[in-house]
């Protein structure tokens, strides 16, 4: 809760948490295993007027000074440019374009204390433990081999059902 707060108080548009840490946090609680690090804390915004890397960067910078975690900030407004799609046109339409459905998870604290997920693919794959190719992840599928692959997460959720396209 601690990261979320951080991130609500930086009042970025659409911004939430997602991706291997809301994924991690479910299955280390339906596994009943301890906190399992994570390399990174992915927060997502989306704000088209301002899509520099070095805004990103300045908000990393925000975020370490109020808790030294580690933070990866991604405008998704403009990551359309890296990954050869065609513009999103919010935040939930950015996370549809990821490879694998139980990742395609975020969460913010809204204007009051309450959680609020944006899951766009739903969150049955995500607490049934099951690794599915999106759409995208479809049309991509080397992509999403190569990703299941290098993840390692077979090996590290043995528990995990692995559909491979």
């Amino acid at each position: 809760m601690a990261a979320l707060d951080c991130v609500k108080r930086l009042q970025l548009p659409q911004a939430v948490i997602g991706a291997g840490m809301i994924r991690t946090a479910v299955w280390d609680a339906l596994t009943g295993r301890g906190p399992t690090p994570v390399e990174d804390i992915d927060v997502l915004y989306f704000d088209p007027a301002d899509t520099s890397r070095d805004t990103e960067q300045q908000i990393e910078a925000r975020l370490s000074a109020m808790s030294p975690l580690p933070w990866s900030v991604r405008n998704q407004a403009r990551m359309h440019m890296r990954n050869g799609d065609r513009p999103y046109a919010s935040l939930e339409d950015a996370l549809r374009f990821w490879l694998e459905t139980p990742t395609c998870v975020a969460v913010r604290i809204n204007a009051g204390t309450e959680l609020e997920i944006v899951a766009p693919f739903g969150l049955e794959d995500l607490f049934a433990m099951r690794i599915r190719p999106t759409p995208r992840g479809r049309e991509r599928a080397a992509d999403y081999r190569l990703r299941v692959e290098t993840k390692g997460w077979a090996a590290q959720w043995p528990e995990a059902a692995i559909e491979l396209p």
